[in-house]
């Protein structure tokens, strides 16, 4: 009996599910090593570095090259002092501030500023070239296809945002355009509506003056003579020519006058004694016009057959 409970017992242990147990049943199995290797990995103690200085030493010597400066152009230098500071040493021994971007960027130019004054001369002394030779022409990392696209998008771009600006000129112009015309109409419709009051005022005896049919005319000056009659057409008069309009006197218009009479500037004593050329380009003369006679035509015509 009881070895049957051992055998059952050992046939439950060994068909332990690990999913299907708590945290503490998975401790207690791995305690007894019942569980099945490759589920759990036993971490050892962190693997100590060993800082071997003599292998790094042999190892910077194996790749160290003895080779001439020209060849490794590396220079080393402080940066130039700001010349904005009064002391240029205490510039240089103060630290930079990493988090200050304008100070940090600063830095490193003074710092490049550096190594070209340091670099530039010993170049000339070695005779090296410094400058690119004016036949001197780089490959492109793009191709022209390339950068023509870049350029047309980029005009695209550029037009595109001159229209959007265009119109939204356009639309304030069109929105203050239209505020200016409704104020305008209105301005007229009042003006309207106070004329046509003052002139029913006026058909019904309550008021004895015309001044409203004067409009935006100027008015007369103060301190003259109240009993003195005023100069040109009465109010009546100035309401209909600004209603119909006044284009001036046209009978008469191309009477002679007493000026152009005496005025003698045009006349060409040429043309007026058939001297000259006319208006329709042809020589004056006696017989400059005259027809042939009719004999004269019919042997013309004889002749043309």
């Amino acid at each position: 009996m009881l070895d049957h409970e051992e055998e059952s017992g050992s046939e439950s242990d060994s068909d332990i599910d690990p999913s299907e147990l708590t945290d503490k049943q998975l401790q207690e199995a791995f305690a007894l090593g019942k569980l099945k290797p490759g589920l759990n990995l036993v971490l050892d103690e962190k693997k100590k570095l060993a800082n071997d200085v003599t292998g790094l030493k042999q190892s910077l010597m194996d790749l160290k090259k003895d080779l001439s400066w020209v060849e490794r152009l590396d220079v080393t230098t402080a940066p130039v002092p700001d010349k904005s500071q009064q002391n240029g040493a205490a510039d240089q021994s103060s630290e930079v501030n990493a988090e200050d971007d304008f100070q940090r960027e600063m830095c490193f130019y003074r710092q490049a500023q550096a190594a070209v004054l340091f670099a530039l001369p010993r170049l000339q002394q070695l005779k090296v070239s410094t400058r690119r030779p004016d036949d001197y022409f780089a490959e492109m990392a793009k191709t022209d296809q390339h950068m023509h696209k870049i350029r047309q998008k980029l005009q695209a771009k550029q037009q595109s945002m001159e229209k959007s600006e265009k119109a939204k000129q356009l639309r304030a112009l069109r929105k203050y355009g239209k505020k200016v015309q409704v104020e305008v109409l209105q301005k007229r419709q009042k003006e309207k509506s106070n004329m046509m009051n003052q002139i029913k005022k006026y058909q019904k005896g309550l008021s004895d003056k015309l001044d409203f049919l004067e409009g935006d005319q100027p008015e007369r000056k103060a301190g003259g003579p109240p009993g003195k009659a005023r100069k040109g057409p009465n109010a009546k008069r100035k309401y209909k020519d600004q209603k119909f309009g006044f284009g001036g006197r046209k009978k008469g218009s191309k009477m002679n006058t007493k000026e152009s009479f005496n005025d003698v500037s045009s006349f060409r004593t040429s043309v007026a004694h058939g001297k000259g050329p006319r208006k329709g380009g042809k020589k004056g003369g006696k017989n400059a016009n005259k027809r042939p006679g009719k004999r004269t035509r019919q042997k013309m015509k004889s002749k043309g057959r």
